[in-house]
């Protein structure tokens, strides 16, 4: 289990990597990241961290997200993890248990960050239980409708129209409605339409992202169980009880993964399973006309083209507005984190301090890429998107905006509570579990914080 190559990587700790390092002038700052996207614009930053530094010098090592992970806890173990990593809320509280990370108090060059320089709420999530902090703010990011315009006027929608669809687990709203209109089956018969076959459909109206059990829905179904006022723990951050069992979730996730039954929404069979096939090529293939994805893979909606290689125009629309009469999204964002490996601390504390300052992070913003933590940041990448591809990118900032956001849940036992949740959220997405069946899967999460803390 993940648990036991964490707890392998924390006694190595306690053997080799618990001692201090010392203050280099010269040396190379192993950097990671996951995100191919990215990386240009955080090698801009390292040639201007180095023309200040002169003596240090930063390598980037970019790996895919399963391989990222799998890398970075070897690297523990092994005592071969880079000096400074991007960092995730659902990865970093058992990195913190495991004192695999640097508090940047202890380090003369990020003492001095403050909250109130990111976007807001954003900084206090790096905060360990101990009040420490763990990762400097690099980016946040929310989720949105992205749409194939064709696809929408072929269907004799307006795109404007789809800025105020709303939905409710009952019978979907002017959401579910305008996802069955999108619904085309193999013989040109639409969902809403007499003699729609949904054993043969050829484009779904909504994409699908797997059954969300890594990453709390995040991508999948949070827009609606947050728009319908749930919220996965008693508080956030630091919960100690999880609310899975709630009404208001299991019909939420009912009316949502029947989506999938109704024809309406890709099943687990059409995509591959988890996460084999993305939104953005659902929507790039014809599969899908819409999906949900986060504002971090704008650039990839952006690029995609049809089979003759002419550009896509995709469109952007918000979630949909819930039963509590306000729509809403997951916030969440990166982090750039020192581990307790680095033999040069505090040289990798100034390259974290630089990421999450302003020079950087307006390189960033002009990059178009995400939307850097710092405010300023942020509306570089909206002129970005506005004058270089013609996109409003709102649907994502106004919830911010708003104040339609909620915070990613950030617990301890992350590991064995993606292990638990997983399953159990595939059956439900599969049709083979209802979401009452979440019921059990809350107990054991519950008991976690009894036997473990």
């Amino acid at each position: 289990m993940i648990r036991k190559a964490y707890a392998a990587a924390a006694l190595v700790l306690l053997t080799t990597a618990c001692g201090g390092g010392g203050v280099g002038t010269t040396g190379t700052i192993e950097y990671w990241l996951w995100d191919a996207a990215q990386q240009p614009g955080y090698q801009k930053c390292a040639d201007s961290f180095q023309r200040q530094n002169p003596g240090l010098r930063i390598h980037i090592s970019q790996y895919g997200w399963d391989d990222y992970w799998s890398k970075l806890t070897a690297g523990f173990i092994a005592d071969a993890a880079p000096d400074v990593f991007t960092d995730h809320l659902s990865k970093f509280p058992q990195f913190v248990d495991l004192r695999v990370l640097r508090p940047l108090d202890d380090l003369a060059a990020t003492r001095d960050l403050r909250d109130s320089d990111y976007q807001q709420g954003l900084a206090g999530l790096w905060k360990g239980q101990d009040g420490k902090r763990y990762g400097a703010p690099k980016d946040w990011d929310t989720i949105a409708l992205f749409y194939s315009t064709a696809a929408v006027r072929a269907a004799g929608l307006d795109p404007a129209r789809l800025r105020d669809l709303s939905w409710n687990p009952k019978d979907g709203g002017t959401f579910e409605k305008t996802i069955a209109r999108l619904t085309v089956d193999q013989n040109g018969v639409r969902g809403d339409e007499p003699g729609f076959d949904k054993t043969k459909v050829k484009t779904y109206g909504l994409a699908a992202d797997g059954s969300g059990g890594t990453s709390w829905g995040q991508t999948q179904w949070s827009a609606f169980t947050g728009s319908a006022g749930w919220q996965a723990t008693d508080k956030n951050p630091w919960g100690t009880r999880f609310n899975l069992d709630q009404p208001v979730l299991q019909e939420t996730l009912d009316w949502y993964f029947g989506l999938a039954r109704k024809g309406y929404m890709a099943d687990f069979a059409a995509i591959g399973g988890n996460n084999a096939m993305g939104p953005d090529k659902q929507i790039q293939s014809g599969i899908a006309a819409m999906g949900l994805n986060g504002s971090w893979t704008i650039s990839a909606f952006t690029k995609l083209t049809d089979a003759a290689g002419k550009k896509l125009d995709i469109g952007l629309a918000p979630t949909p507005i819930g039963p509590t009469g306000k729509r809403a999204s997951m916030f969440n964002g990166l982090a750039d984190s020192v581990t307790t490996f680095s033999k040069q601390p505090e040289d990798a504390a100034k390259w974290v301090k630089f990421l999450s300052g302003e020079e950087c992070q307006n390189i960033i913003g002009e990059s178009g890429v995400v939307f850097p933590a710092r405010p300023r940041g942020t509306e570089l990448a909206i002129e970005y998107n506005r004058n270089e591809r013609n996109l409003d990118v709102s649907p994502f900032t106004d919830q911010v905006k708003d104040g339609t956001t909620f915070l990613f849940p950030v617990t301890t036992n992350a590991a064995d509570i993606t292990a638990l949740l997983r399953p159990r959220l595939d059956a439900v997405y599969i049709g083979s579990a209802p979401a009452a069946s979440l019921t059990g899967v809350n107990d054991q999460l519950n008991a976690l914080f009894e036997v473990v803390g």
